[in-house]
């Protein structure tokens, strides 16, 4: 039935050019056109009284699920509408009681309505909807759950309604051919959410989401979590889960300590850590593939470096957020987690770096692109049978030049990328590693100009 995506769908076409005011009118003219379709108008009666839809009603017509959906999207737009205007007002001294009241009771009566599109569906045999179709529809209410828990600031409800909405959705998204509208909803809300309900909690920053999901998933006497798991046994089981034997968060080849030059510091980030771990297996893999083909074409080899540069930048991303999120909640530059935090961007950074320099290396040639030699020309066409062989030819000054060009480039960014080096944290102030670093930039200026 696709519940996920039609929510998603109705969320980004509205919320791209409006604000959640906009998108609960939006919701309230498209209600009034599917009850106009379905013959349950009002009538220009309010407050009349509507027939209750059943089972049968939604595997004859699919609208009356819409009718649901849309009816619990225009309440949650209008608790969203009611935070933000409020998150907005810059002279505001905490939500007020009644404000605050009146967002929890719009989001109750979204997870109201979200319910009942449950049990409806659960009627397999009565509405015809499928397993996935069930649990598209009982993550979306388990969400407003969390939703609702978040604003009463019930930390530990609030995450076993959102654990068991990213494990359902992991579920579906494993099951679906096309699982980007998963994975978005997941990274963009339900994530960021936990996050901040585990931070409550004072959770250390070490245990992963997929941890916390496997800690406070409700899997006693829930028939849902046991389908997902049932289809998909391995979902919490996977690395780095609490299942595992060890400190929570932890796996056997997620890294804890870091070292940069003599200093070696804890990663209390489990995103970062989890970031190394895959920059690691992707330095193995290369490795390998290096020493299996030594005779390939250096644009080969140098290809099969993005698969070490891509991970690389994600662990550099990972430790900027970290200290961002450290910044956000107001830490001092000389906290200790700062400080380890700075470190291991220090290393992540001249780690991605040096993998950068490497493969410029590998594209310049033999000794670094020291020695200039024409390349091998292309084995000329066959010739036809009335036509001479045909001789090959030498490499053009014309293509020569052109490779001397690119290979001035990769010099140019080679030395810029170690000019780079110099603005990460504590570089400037070692003096050693300074003086190294301008002896690599000789080297390779002496390439670019001999």
């Amino acid at each position: 039935m696709d519940i996920t995506r039609f929510i998603v769908n109705q969320r980004d076409k509205a919320l791209l050019v409006g604000d959640y005011g906009s998108y609960r009118k939006q919701l309230s003219r498209r209600l009034l056109v599917v009850r106009k379709k379905l013959n349950c108008s009002s009538k220009g009666r309010k407050y009349s009284p509507k027939p209750p839809i059943t089972a049968e009603d939604i595997a004859s017509n699919y609208e009356f699920v819409h009718l649901l959906l849309l009816t619990a999207e225009r309440a949650w737009a209008l608790a969203m509408y009611m935070k933000s205007t409020h998150t907005a007002d810059s002279t505001a001294q905490g939500t007020a009681g009644s404000t605050k009241r009146h967002i929890v009771s719009r989001l109750q009566k979204a997870s109201g309505y979200a319910a009942q599109l449950v049990d409806l569906l659960q009627e397999t045999d009565r509405s015809g909807a499928s397993t996935e179709s069930v649990l598209e529809a009982r993550a979306y209410q388990q969400s407003l759950q969390g939703a609702i828990k978040f604003e009463k600031r019930s930390w530990e409800q609030c995450l076993q309604s959102y654990s068991e909405t990213r494990l359902l959705y992991l579920a579906l998204a494993q099951s679906a051919k096309q699982d980007d509208v998963f994975k978005d909803l997941l990274a963009s809300t339900i994530d960021p959410s936990m996050r901040y309900a585990a931070y409550q909690l004072k959770l250390p920053r070490t245990i992963s989401i997929e941890t916390i999901v496997a800690r406070y998933v409700q899997r006693a006497n829930n028939s849902y979590v046991a389908k997902a798991l049932k289809s998909h046994p391995d979902l919490l089981q996977a690395p780095g889960l609490a299942a595992k034997k060890g400190a929570p968060g932890e796996s056997a080849d997620t890294p804890k300590t870091i070292t940069w030059r003599s200093r070696t510091v804890n990663l209390e980030d489990a995103t970062t850590a989890q970031a190394l771990a895959s920059v690691s297996a992707a330095e193995s893999k290369l490795a390998s593939f290096l020493a299996a083909n030594q005779n390939s074409d250096r644009r080969a080899k140098a290809a099969a470096f993005d698969d070490v540069l891509i991970p690389s930048q994600d662990a550099v991303d990972a430790v900027k957020t970290a200290i961002d999120e450290l910044t956000a909640e107001g830490v001092a530059q000389g906290d200790p987690r700062m400080q380890s935090l700075q470190i291991t961007r220090t290393a992540v950074n001249y780690n991605l770096v040096e993998w950068r320099v490497g493969r410029n290396r590998v594209l310049c040639g033999e000794q670094d692109g020291a020695t200039f030699e024409s390349e091998p020309m292309k084995k000329p066409k066959r010739s036809r049978a009335d036509e001479e062989p045909r001789v090959a030819q030498e490499e053009s000054i014309g293509r020569k030049l052109k490779r001397l060009n690119e290979r001035v480039v990769l010099y140019d960014s080679t030395l810029q990328s170690l000019d780079s080096v110099k603005e990460f944290p504590g570089v400037a102030a070692d003096e050693a590693f300074i003086n190294e670093l301008e002896a690599k930039k000789a080297y390779f200026s002496s390439l670019r100009y001999q």
